[in-house]
């Protein structure tokens, strides 16, 4: 039969490998909350853009639309 270590390296990995989990968990929640910002930031340019567009005269908004 094989002998077993003590159990402190065994539940010392558990830790490690659960510690990592929230890590990740918590690293990837955060990705996607400054991504979901980033766009809604872009989406807010955008809108502010488009009615910048609207109250200027036809040739502006082509020549802005061109840059």
């Amino acid at each position: 039969m094989m002998e077993e270590g003590p159990p402190a390296p065994k539940v010392l990995r558990m830790f490690y490998f659960v510690g990592a989990g929230f890590l990740c968990t918590f690293a990837i929640n955060k990705w996607r909350e400054m991504e979901k910002k980033s766009i809604l930031k872009q989406q807010e340019k955008n809108q502010h853009g488009a009615e910048g567009l609207l109250h200027q005269t036809p040739s502006d908004s082509i020549q802005k639309a061109m840059k």
